[in-house]
């Protein structure tokens, strides 16, 4: 009897180092929190309204849409970054649309580099029998706005921009 006893707690002992260790080291692969506000810059930002062609209405649709990159101005590597643009009317909470990318892959994005270039497009705007380029300067025409936000691995969502989308008519 007392063999068995020593031998169930080494292997206690054992499965309890191994636990130990695979805890230790999936922390460790977590690396520290990224502040995601001042380590990465939005740059490079291009907002307007997408011609999303003819409806089967026959109506012309524009959507709102922005482009942008992202730099890191960590020290570090950042990798896996989600990035969530939500598209609103202005002065009002009616949202058109949102739409969420990984922006950083696993791979990462070294220190300094850019990602490449990252569209979002909402999935409501307006239609009208309209040309386009008279639809942007209607006088019920309402402007909007998209605010991004950032998350790095499983942290919150938190705000690293908001921007006026341009009244300009963007085809690609």
């Amino acid at each position: 009897m007392r063999y068995v006893y020593r031998t169930s707690r080494v292997v206690q002992g054992t499965l309890l180092s191994l636990v130990l260790t695979a805890v230790g080291f999936f922390a460790g692969c977590g690396g520290e929190p990224l502040d995601v506000t001042s380590e990465l810059l939005v740059t490079d930002v291009t907002t307007g309204w997408f011609d999303s062609g003819i409806q089967p209405d026959g109506r012309n649709k524009l959507v709102p849409e922005v482009s942008f990159q992202l730099k890191n101005g960590a020290q570090n590597r950042i990798s896996i970054v989600s990035v969530m643009g939500v598209f609103r009317v202005l002065e009002d909470v009616q949202e058109l649309g949102s739409s969420t990318v990984r922006a950083i892959r696993a791979e990462g994005l070294p220190a300094g580099d850019l990602t490449q270039p990252i569209v979002m497009r909402a999935r409501l705007g307006y239609a009208s029998t309209e040309p386009r380029l008279q639809m942007l300067q209607h006088r019920l025409f309402v402007d909007a706005k998209v605010e991004l936000f950032a998350k790095h691995r499983g942290s919150q969502w938190v705000p690293i921009g908001e921007y006026v989308i341009d009244r300009q008519l963007l085809t690609n």
